[in-house]
């Protein structure tokens, strides 16, 4: 029950967290947040009471409510967990209903995961609807400072070298890859004229395969 109760929570602030993305300023009145939460005034009511006296919500009685500053930081948190992950199942690729899934794997996105999703997806800046995915919170990014991230092939830019680190691919689609001498390990080189070279050899791929790619860049290429 306390865990089903912290997804209610967590709900709440990335909800109030995406009326943040529209207007920093706004303040959400309590049946315009429950309308979109589709719950009753009067749930919304208390859970808003609730977080305002945790201090992650500013609640003023029959003008609404506002994120504090360790609010929006938990619901920037819950948004961009959400975020990677409808972009992780895009990749897989996932053929359920991608928001709705991600809506529970969010909840299950601890701290290092959001990490090694992070440094694999560093160069992806919007979910597959086009969304911004929020920068990481402090704590996030001091983390990530520490490591190298990557990005998808499709982000290489021209002249820079990238070091093959996976594959989110079908098996039998990575082991064509691999008998033509693509591997993880793999050094790839993105040329003026906007081709992809291994060793020594033009790449032929689509943009799908391409997004489902990563690759971590040379020192000479940062």
């Amino acid at each position: 029950m306390v865990g089903h109760f912290q997804e209610f929570e967590d709900e709440y602030l990335e909800t109030m967290y995406e009326f943040y993305e529209h207007d920093p300023l706004q303040r959400v009145r309590t049946g315009v947040l429950a309308s979109r939460l589709g719950v009753a005034p009067a749930s919304a009511t208390e859970m808003i009471q609730r977080l305002a006296a945790r201090g992650y919500l500013e609640y003023v009685p029959y003008k609404g409510a506002s994120l504090t500053e360790s609010g929006l930081v938990h619901g920037q948190k819950m948004k961009r967990r959400h975020r990677l992950a409808e972009v992780l199942l895009e990749l897989l690729p996932y053929e359920g209903n991608a928001h709705e899934t991600a809506c529970r794997l969010e909840h299950a996105i601890d701290d290092d995961l959001e990490v090694a999703l992070s440094r694999l997806m560093g160069g992806v800046m919007v979910d597959p609807s086009g969304r911004p995915i929020p920068v990481p919170t402090k704590d996030i990014e001091e983390r990530l400072a520490l490591h190298s991230t990557s990005l998808s092939l499709d982000l290489l830019r021209s002249n820079q070298t990238g070091l093959v680190l996976a594959f989110l691919l079908p098996k039998n689609i990575i082991t064509g890859f691999e008998s033509n001498g693509l591997t993880v390990g793999s050094t790839v080189v993105r040329n003026g004229e906007g081709q992809l070279i291994v060793d020594g050899k033009q790449l032929m791929l689509s943009e799908e395969w391409s997004k489902a790619i990563f690759v971590q860049l040379s020192i000479e290429s940062v």
